[in-house]
């Protein structure tokens, strides 16, 4: 598929491309020719208004070369000839064919294309005169021209061709990056429902057999339960991540209290962290206002908060903070001590479904919760990012503020 979008760029861009350049060729060919066309007439009018002094074969007419020839044509429609330059008038027919010609068309110039000549008819008091000259340079002229439009034009579709194809590379990159994540994602997915999936086939299976006591039935259901209970929150956590994924709704971005969704969010773990004995030290700087959701912001505080549970020292204590770092921004700063994290974690521990080390996969963790925070932050404008210093783990989220 990616290499098929690229293809299909690239024959977009280049089907732009050839018409632009056909359309630049066309202008520049058409305005270089009635350009000539027009010098070419107002020369010869300019001739025709002083026909007798012939030019010698080298002299310029008002700084402009032109092979030319007058006539002047009698009362009973023959011709003698005025003046003229780079041109042998003793052949009196070909004169007087060309001027039979010229004097059929209605029209006051035009071009005899039989003798490659372009005329221009100028009635004088008494007398009138036909202008001729010959085409020859306006043809050569225009004939390099298009050879040399063609040879730039040429270079420039190659250059263009190597162009949009590294284009397409660049603009396809997120797309490819997408694909290849949404794949990943599918099969991790995949593997996460199937191991819960086989367990409870397995109990219900062994629930079908007549073998086994009521206790160890009853066992089994107490499994089967948990293992569900876990299948349920990976798949609510699935559907949060698709709805952080689609983004905030317009109504959500709004004036919101984060101090306030941040203490809100603390509610819930005071009694938790309590049975676990932990500590929960917090310090939350009040009035600081962002645009945004108060309800997502709330999760992503309470995801952090769930996080430092799980993988804190034993009888530890975490810190929570949220004060202003600068005139138009905020950060939420969690902190436990735990097991350092290794620079490779930190890079990777905010992607779908990592999980650092086999330590960190206690307590049922899918991996998911992070990578919710981490769409949370970025749908609020905002950044998240952890640092792991002498066993202290710290979660920090910026949002700007109002």
């Amino acid at each position: 598929m990616i290499r098929r979008l690229r293809i299909k760029f690239v024959c977009i861009t280049m089907s732009i491309v050839t018409v632009i350049l056909a359309g630049v060729m066309v202008a520049v060919l058409g305005l270089t020719r009635a350009s000539l066309e027009r010098e070419s007439l107002e020369t010869m009018y300019r001739i025709a208004r002083d026909p007798v002094p012939l030019q010698a074969p080298d002299e310029e007419v008002n700084g402009m070369r032109l092979p030319y020839f007058v006539l002047e044509v009698n009362d009973d429609g023959t011709v003698q000839s005025v003046g003229g330059g780079y041109y042998d008038l003793s052949d009196t027919d070909f004169l007087q064919q060309a001027a039979d010609e010229a004097r059929r068309s209605e029209e006051a110039s035009g071009v005899l294309p039989d003798y490659n000549l372009q005329y221009l008819r100028v009635s004088m008091p008494q007398r009138q005169y036909i202008v001729f000259a010959d085409l020859s340079n306006e043809v050569r002229t225009l004939n390099g021209l298009m050879r040399s439009c063609l040879i730039i034009c040429g270079a420039a579709f190659v250059v263009f061709f190597f162009l949009s194809t590294l284009l397409a590379r660049w603009a396809v990159r997120p797309v490819e990056k997408a694909w290849v994540q949404q794949k990943q994602f599918v099969a991790d997915a995949s593997h996460e429902l199937k191991t819960p999936l086989t367990v409870i086939l397995t109990d219900a299976e062994l629930l079908c057999t007549p073998e086994g006591t009521a206790t160890e039935k009853a066992q089994i259901s107490q499994n089967m339960l948990t293992v569900a209970q876990q299948m349920r929150t990976l798949v609510e956590q699935l559907l949060e991540l698709a709805r952080v994924d689609q983004g905030l709704p317009h109504t959500a971005h709004q004036r919101t209290d984060w101090s306030a969704a941040v203490t809100d969010a603390l509610l819930p773990f005071e009694p938790l962290y309590y049975e676990k004995g932990l500590g929960l030290d917090t310090n939350i700087e009040p009035g600081i206002t962002v645009r945004g959701d108060a309800a997502q912001l709330g999760q992503l505080t309470g995801i952090l908060l769930d996080n430092a549970q799980k993988y804190s020292t034993p009888g530890g204590t975490v810190h929570l903070t949220l004060c202003r770092s600068s005139q138009r921004r905020a950060v939420l700063a969690v902190t436990n001590c735990g097991d350092p994290i290794t620079p490779e974690d930190l890079h990777n521990i905010f992607k779908r479904f990592y999980r650092a080390d086999p330590a960190h996969r206690r307590d049922g963790s899918s991996g998911l919760g992070l990578a919710i925070a981490k769409g949370i932050a970025e749908q609020h404008g905002g950044r998240i990012w952890a640092t792991s210093e002498n066993g202290i783990n710290t979660f920090y989220v910026s949002l700007k503020t109002l």
